[in-house]
């Protein structure tokens, strides 16, 4: 079963993207880009982000 972590080795800032990349199994750029432009365009990107850093958790030392 497949769980939501931030990424610990793919990360710019908190490793949320990074994270986000590796559970949909896509590149992590392609993340980086889209929460960009969700930042611009509308707004609410910036809040989202340190939301998804807060909730979503730091990647274990053994991931299974």
């Amino acid at each position: 079963m497949k769980k939501l972590y931030r990424s610990k080795e793919n990360k710019i800032i908190a490793g949320v993207c990074g994270g986000i990349a590796e559970y949909f199994n896509v590149d992590p750029t392609l993340i980086r880009l889209i929460w960009l432009l969700l930042t611009l365009g509308m707004g609410f990107g910036l809040i989202s982000y340190i939301l998804a850093w807060i909730i979503i958790p730091l990647e274990p030392e053994h991931k299974r």
